[in-house]
């Protein structure tokens, strides 16, 4: 074996998935090692919503990786977008007129990071007219690399992922957020938690929504929801639990897209009595 054969992430060919796992650890890496250097701190749309000029670095390095390989793609990421539900909706309606639209969010997990709480990720999605082929999350405190593509499965170390055994929510471990809009989501996110903490194991809130979605695809969690999210938080997880035997779905129950906003991912087993749950509590976010 040569020298070149044991460097892991070295991007030979114009794959698709190669050029996303190249992109992902190179960001995490200079993300990690930026780790305990922010003081400058701006609000997207809200007091809890911190952003960083290390996101933007960040955004800015994968724009550049991508685009040097494919330069006709569009790039949909976070640090593009104004705030709010709206501007997000428009940015992401009008990404999906183009063919191959990479959506990009360079930390999910910014709050984390920015207190040193080692639970944040980048997260890396392409979609090929609408659809999710390429989905790969990168969590750069444990150097594990989550790798999906449709059809193929899902790998972490190079190990295939399967979701986890449980068959019913009284013995499972789920995860939420707590989303930023204070008057709007959180009062119905707290409705789902209070109906479903004595309905489970337990309920655990890490803080990355695509951190919490790899650990659904790894069978480290049984589950996951959360209310009013983009799609540069879901698309890349979503294609994960999907591979990895999953499912995800809005919180009615109906099929994932990219425009889904309020989401349940699961092991498959549990997903039915997960959604009827939170249709009982009256914490979908959504009308029926």
């Amino acid at each position: 074996m040569n020298q070149e054969d044991k460097v892991p992430y070295v991007v030979t060919s114009k794959s698709y998935t190669a050029v996303a796992i190249n992109a992902a650890s190179k960001a995490g890496e200079w993300i990690k090692s930026k780790l305990g250097t922010v003081k400058q701190l701006g609000m997207k749309s809200g007091a809890q919503d911190l952003v960083t000029e290390v996101d933007k670095g960040a955004e800015q390095m994968i724009r550049k990786l991508i685009l040097t390989h494919f330069p006709d793609h569009h790039i949909l990421g976070e640090e593009g977008v104004e705030p709010g539900p709206q501007a997000s909706a428009d940015a992401l309606k009008e990404a999906l007129d183009e063919d191959y639209v990479w959506i990009v969010d360079p930390i999910d997990g910014t709050t984390n990071y920015v207190h040193g709480f080692p639970f944040y990720c980048v997260s890396i999605a392409l979609a090929y007219q609408g659809e999710v082929i390429v989905g790969v999350i990168y969590d750069p405190s444990r150097d594990e690399l989550f790798v999906a593509e449709k059809g193929k499965g899902c790998y972490v170390h190079g190990n295939r992922m399967e979701v986890s055994a449980e068959g019913r929510l009284s013995e499972s471990l789920i995860a939420t957020g707590f989303p930023v809009g204070i008057s709007s989501t959180l009062p119905m996110n707290m409705a789902g938690l209070q109906h479903l903490v004595p309905k489970v194991r337990n309920i655990r809130s890490g803080g990355s929504a695509a951190l919490h979605m790899a650990y659904v695809a790894a069978g480290r969690l049984s589950g996951f929801w959360e209310i009013g999210l983009n799609a540069w938080d879901l698309a890349a997880g979503a294609l994960i639990v999907q591979e990895s035997g999953g499912s995800v779905s809005d919180t009615l129950g109906r099929p994932y897209d990219l425009s889904v906003r309020n989401v349940v991912a699961s092991n498959r087993k549990i997903h039915s009595e997960f959604v009827e749950a939170l249709k009982e509590a009256n914490a979908t976010g959504l009308n029926g």
